[in-house]
Parts: structure tokens; sequence; C-alpha cells
């Protein structure tokens, strides 16, 4: 490049920054498509286009763009890691992987670059490969905390769990007052009066300068200790003050939930895509969190033709590029507006072909998203091959559950019992328009004949997914693949009813909750 076009493109992305920074992000696209015609391929150009069209509201031109930065071989190696969050935002995981492939393998990359790594391979459902990039790290810097926090975590998700407590006690002794260790560990397993962290994490909620993220992490971590210690009301005001913190975090607009769930509603039949024998078959696994789903997925992986890939946002991606619009969560008023001018069979298509890389010839795969019951009426129309389950649980323990869950960014309703009760209500009736709308296309999987009945349940399951029933199926707990959600802990011992619900001994608490679930249309 001459020193002529050098100037001109440095001018032209100074223009753009100034243009976006305004929200001009018409003008500020033009500026870096001028800067490509004189420097054809320039990534930083790419990359920034990408942006600028997702700021714009274009999602299937941010993709396009993004793609065309990934395939660049000019790439620098500052530039390949500037791509893997962009990749993931577009859930194109294989590429994601190519790009991580180009940066050498983890020997070769800084521990902060490892971290991130695993990170996103995490997201994408690959603990199994996150792993080997943090292993690297603590290779590189054996007393790394935030290397021994990520590792413990991801350890979790593969059943390692004595291996994840070392790595937390490690990184405790190194950063003590880093909350989330603290929460990690009290999740590994039964608190008891002998060997607790109720001490150590009452002295952490004093430290000066905590933030509304750490004083939840602290107090979600003081709960679960308390309770399994059986002092339940110490257990109660530490929930009561976790889920406070929380939720001051949080951007949750209860109105514009209900006009969702109001939309999906109403949300006219849309064309159906044609029924087609080829590729593997989708079992959706749906269903409010913390309903049973991780369970009734590993139930299935006992059959040599289900494959359990855990939770997707492959369908989203797909609504996504389908409406060309990119929501929040997995889909919003948004989406439902522009989905009558969708493709069915090219969105169905997308859907599956995103999918078909982490296959190896098995017959059915599971998707478990348990909010994935929103999209049903698009899952019916663009996969009409595809069965949903549909998991079913008491509502006090289902909300009970949630309430006392610490997600990341994700269910923000389920901080405050009255947005947790309305947002259960409209799941119920959503869900009883989706069976009078599709009937015979969704199965009804009670979580408490699941666990009572595991044998009956699952020939029902089997069944309606049209596979063979296996016995292998009964043996959820010795399933070795990791499990990436809340209940990675609790998946790996053998189901079992409890006589008396966990939700029990909070009752008086609970009382407002409990009265908002009884009421019915």
């Amino acid at each position: 490049m001459n020193t002529t076009a050098g100037t001109q493109i440095a001018a032209l992305v100074a223009q753009a920054e100034q243009f976006a920074a305004h929200g001009d992000f018409a003008r500020a696209i033009g500026c870096h498509q001028r800067a490509l015609a004189l420097s054809p391929g320039r990534v930083d150009s790419l990359l920034q286009l990408s942006y600028l069209y997702s700021l714009a509201g274009h999602y299937r031109g941010a993709e396009a763009w993004m793609q065309h930065a990934q395939a660049s071989p000019q790439a620098t190696p500052q530039q390949l890691a500037a791509m893997i969050p962009r990749l993931r935002t577009f859930n194109d995981i294989p590429a994601l992987r190519r790009v991580l492939a180009r940066l050498g393998p983890p020997a070769r990359m800084q521990v902060p670059a490892l971290i991130t790594a695993a990170s996103h391979l995490t997201y994408a459902n690959l603990p199994e490969e996150a792993i080997a990039y943090l292993d690297e790290a603590k290779r590189a810097d054996p007393d790394y905390p935030a290397t021994l926090l990520a590792r413990a975590q991801v350890l979790m998700y593969l059943g390692r769990f004595d291996e994840a407590e070392q790595d937390i006690v490690r990184s405790q002794r190194r950063a003590p007052e880093i909350a989330q260790g603290y929460w990690l560990r009290a999740a590994l397993g039964r608190q008891s009066a002998e060997r607790n962290g109720a001490a150590a994490i009452r002295r952490e909620l004093q430290r000066p300068g905590r933030t509304a993220n750490d004083m939840a992490l602290l107090e979600f971590a003081l709960h679960k200790t308390l309770d399994d210690l059986g002092e339940y009301d110490d257990a109660w005001q530490a929930l009561t003050r976790g889920c406070a913190h929380k939720r001051a975090t949080l951007d949750y607009d209860d109105a514009r939930n209900q006009r969702l769930f109001d939309a999906l509603t109403a949300l006219p039949p849309l064309p159906q895509a044609e029924a087609s024998a080829d590729g593997a078959r989708p079992l959706f696994i749906v269903g409010m969190h913390r309903s049973g789903t991780t369970l009734l997925e590993q139930m299935l992986c006992g059959s040599t033709e289900v494959k359990g890939i855990g939770e997707l946002y492959d369908f989203t991606s797909a609504m996504r590029h389908a409406t060309d619009h990119h929501c929040r969560g997995v889909v919003d008023e948004e989406i439902v507006r522009r989905a009558a001018a969708i493709d069915p069979l090219a969105t169905g298509a997308r859907y599956l072909h995103s999918t078909s890389w982490r296959l190896d010839g098995e017959r059915c795969f599971t998707d478990k998203l348990p909010s994935n019951f929103l999209n049903i009426g698009f899952i019916a129309a663009t996969l009409p091959h595809a069965r949903i389950l549909h998991m079913v649980r008491d509502p006090v323990e289902t909300c009970f559950s949630n309430l006392r869950e610490l997600f990341s960014e994700a269910n923000p309703y389920s901080y405050d019992m009255h947005e947790l009760a309305r947002y259960y209500q409209r799941y119920r009736r959503l869900m009883a328009h989706w069976h009078a709308r599709f009937p015979g296309r969704i199965l009804d999987v009670s979580y408490a004949r699941l666990v009572r009945e595991p044998e009956a349940v699952m020939h029902e399951v089997a069944a309606f997914c049209g596979i063979a029933y296996s016995p292998g199926m009964l043996n959820s707990e010795s399933r070795q693949r990791g499990v990436v959600t809340a209940s990675a802990v609790q998946v790996r011992a053998r189901p079992s009813a409890s006589e008396r619900p966990k939700w029990a001994p909070y009752a008086a608490g609970l009382a407002p909750m409990i009265e908002a679930l009884s009421q019915h249309d």
C-alpha cells in the first residue's frame, strides 16, 4: 500500500469512528467500504463493517462481513482473537474453532487468551475442548486465580468434582477476595456441620468495596451452605438479599415480557415446511428452567440412536437470519412480527446444517434449551419432523428452584417472587396455547413420574420420539458427557424422589409466590 492510500484510509477510519459515535451507521459503513476499495481485504474494515451492520439492525449483512473477515488469510493473531466473540454472536462455532486453530496450539497462546478461548468453547457446549486450553493455562501459571476458577467450573461440567475443589481451594489461598470461588465451592457438594464455608463467606460479605455481583455470589453461596446445614431462617434471609443484589444488576422489563407472550399467542399459523426424512431428527426438550430438562436429556442419551448436545442457540440463530434481526434472548417481538415472511424450509435447513457437525451418524439429537418453549410455533413450522418434549414439574418446586439458582445473565425474571410467578403463569398459558395449536406435536413429560416411574415414562418418550427403548436410559448418572447447565452436579447422582419438597422450610417466605401460582384463568 502506498503512503497516499494509507493516509486516506486513516482519515476514513477516523471519520467512521466519529459517525458511529453519533449513531450515523450508514455513513460509518460508507467510510469503511471506501477504505476497502483502497485496500481490498483489509481485515479491520471487514470486522468493523460486521459490527456496524449489527448496530444498524442488519443481521445477515453483519454475518456476511464476519464470514469475509474470518476467511481472510491476512488476519493477524490480534485480529483473529477479535473474531472469536463476534463468531460466537452468530453462533458460528465451526468457524470459531477454525480461528482458534489458526491461532496455533494452546502452548503458543498467552494465559488470558487461553481463558477466553475456553470460555467461548464452554458456551458452545464443548467443555471437553475447553479444558485443554485451561490445562495449558494452569501449566503456564499454576497459581493464577482466574485460571483456577475457570478451570474449576469446566471440571464441574465434566463431573470431575474433586479436581474442581482442589482448584478452588488453591485459588482461595492466593485470592480469598474473589467471590466466585465461594459460590462454586458451595455448589460442589453438600456442606456439613464439620466442614462448611459459612464463616468465611460471612467474613467476605464484610469486605469493603464489594460490587452487587460479588454480593449476589456470596449471598447465594451462604444460602446454599445454610440450607445444607438446616439453618433455614438465615438461609432465607441470605437468599432474599442475594436475589435483591442480582436483580439490581439486570435490565428486565416485565411489561415488555408480557407483550412478547401476547405476540406469540396472537401469532397466526405460519406456512409449513414439507416433511423430510433426510438428516437427523431434532428432539427439542423445553420447559421452565430447573424443571428436569437436563435429567431427561441424560436419560435419552442412553440410546445409541440419540446424541445429546445440550443447550443450543442454533434455532434462535436460524430465526435471526430468517428475519434479518438480532434479538435479545431466544426471541423478541420483532422476530414475531417478521416471522410471517420467512422461508420455513430454508430456515429449518439452516438449523439442521448448523447442528450437523456435532453428530456422528445418530438418527436423533437433543436440543435442550428450556426457553425454546417460546419458539414452538416456529419449530413446528420449520422442522415438521422434530419432536418436542415438554418437561412439566410442580409450579412451586420449579419456581423455588429458579429463585435459588444464580444464573449468568439469563432468566432475569427469576430474582423477584412476583415477577417469577407472573412469568410462570405466562409460560403455562403459552404452553396450553401451543398444545391447542399443534395437537400431537408436543409430549408433556412429568418430572415427578420420571423420577418415580422412570422405565414407564422412558418407554412413552421413546415411542413418541420414534426410537427403541433401551434399558441404558435408566443409568443417567453414569454418563461421561459434559453437562454445561446449572444441573451439572445434581445430574451426576441417581435420581430419587423426595418426600418433602425443598421449598417446604421456606413456605412462609414464599407465601406470596405460592398464592400467585395458585391463581388460574
